[in-house]
């Protein structure tokens, strides 16, 4: 059986295929906010069997209440959803990171991307890092082959770099092994801020927007990136521990010292301890 479902749409202008999961590489969750800023009004195409993918127990549907009435429930789902971009296509994979079967969803990645003729492929990520917030969001980029990121976005980090690979990965590797061009865009989050942080997700929007040669900025998620900097200033401001920390780390981004290997492997550690298992197993 296959794992998706697919309604054949018109015939698709050079779709470029825009890939984001929650959880294991959605720091503040930029790429997941700018995967629903780029699907909004956008049709559903395909369908993923959703059973099939998903430990229930870990992403638990959701159950609305109203005055005591069970009114709707609510299942996590994976969704490929088509918009126009300008003159092409743009298809959007957005929704839980699976639990199981990563392998065949690699395979119905490959499949997918083949029957809709996708042009490029960009995978959307974020990871936490000893960055600054008062610095423009730095953006690790990965390529299938060179010349492909855009925004004098470079492939990084230097070396070798060896970490838990995100669902996200493992399809962006098999798709790039079938010989489609893959980008991937991974904004790095300051380690210190809780909650979302829609400055990292405009910033993957603009990257996205260069591949389209359109603005997919809205003027709204520009405005709280504003908001939540000014936040951000004002607590840094009333602490002389927060500010000299968040001091000592502009003076890292301004020598231009790209993180290395293992910073990065401590800094994604640490993240992953902090949500300890999130959700696994709870009622």
């Amino acid at each position: 059986m296959s794992l998706y479902r697919l309604d054949e749409p018109v015939e698709l202008v050079a779709p470029i295929l825009v890939v984001a999961f929650d959880g294991w590489v959605d720091a503040g969750s930029a790429a997941t906010t700018a995967a629903a800023n780029l699907a909004e009004g956008g049709e559903v195409i395909a369908r993923f069997a959703d059973d099939r993918l998903y430990d229930y127990r870990a992403r638990r549907p959701t159950l609305e209440i109203q005055n005591g009435h069970p009114a709707t429930l609510t299942w996590p789902e994976l969704l490929l959803r088509r918009r126009q971009a300008g003159p092409r296509d743009l298809l959007v994979l957005a929704g839980p990171e699976p639990d199981y079967r990563w392998r065949e969803l690699a395979g119905a990645a490959v499949e997918l991307a083949r029957r809709l003729r996708v042009a490029e492929w960009i995978s959307l990520g974020a990871i936490p890092a000893a960055v600054p917030h008062t610095r423009p969001v730095t953006i690790l980029g990965t390529e299938s082959r060179p010349g492909l990121l855009r925004g004098s976005v470079r492939p990084g980090p230097e070396g070798v770099l060896t970490v838990p690979a995100p669902a996200i990965s493992v399809l962006d590797f098999a798709v790039a092994e079938a010989g489609l061009a893959t980008v991937g865009y991974f904004a790095q989050i300051p380690h210190y801020v809780t909650g979302p942080y829609p400055a990292a997700a405009v910033e993957l929007l603009r990257l996205v927007g260069l591949h389209l040669d359109e603005d997919l900025v809205p003027g709204g998620l520009r405005e709280e990136a504003v908001e939540l900097r000014t936040r951000l200033d004002a607590a840094a401001a009333a602490n002389e521990t927060t500010r000299l920390y968040v001091e000592r780390l502009e003076g890292m981004v301004d020598e231009a010292r790209l993180p290395a290997g293992d910073d990065l492997i401590a800094d994604i550690e640490r993240f992953l301890r902090e949500r300890g298992g999130e959700g696994r197993g709870r009622s």
